[in-house]
């Protein structure tokens, strides 16, 4: 059972925090783990760049300093784009948790960027993200295919619109 009273933070993405979510497993959807920290690393993807992890990425930490997920605030120009990852345990709960996180993560790109534009891309199938996506009040605003890892893949993309937030 989830603690309702978890206060969340965003913080700074440490190298052992980056190293965890390397080790984070979300089978049987294969595509959302991370390679291993060796090969991030090595080959500088993402969190594993430094300048990329200070200009983009940030930790979500609950009370006890335990890592609950990750955040990238992609910059695009004139909007923000939202990347994140919830530990694989707290998914899927019927608790609100995803709500909750997401509602934070609109928080922190509201302050970071106030007057810009917040969206995400969700593959289309992911109908549990989706569902919490709307929940929060964002819409679909476009849907195409792209490139992933494992081959090409049909993508929606959400707008936050704060009139669509449900109560």
């Amino acid at each position: 059972m989830v603690n309702d009273s978890l206060q969340w933070r965003v913080v700074p993405l440490t190298d052992v925090w980056c190293q965890e979510l390397c080790t984070w497993d979300y089978s049987p959807f294969e595509m959302y783990n991370w390679p291993s920290w060796e090969t991030m690393k090595r080959d500088g993807l993402e969190f594993a760049d430094p300048i990329i992890r200070a200009e983009q990425y940030s930790g979500i930490v609950d009370e006890r300093n335990h890592l609950c997920g990750f955040v990238q605030f992609f910059p695009i120009v004139g909007v923000t784009r939202l990347g994140l990852g919830l530990r694989p345990d707290l998914c899927g709960q019927r608790s609100g948790l995803g709500v909750r996180f997401v509602k934070l993560l609109i928080q922190e790109a509201k302050r970071r960027k106030p007057q810009q534009e917040i969206d995400l891309e969700v593959l289309e199938w992911n109908e549990r993200a989706i569902q919490t996506y709307r929940r929060v009040g964002f819409i679909i605003t476009d849907t195409y295919e792209k490139w992933t890892p494992t081959g090409v893949a049909t993508f929606h993309c959400m707008v936050y619109d704060e009139a669509h937030e449900a109560t």
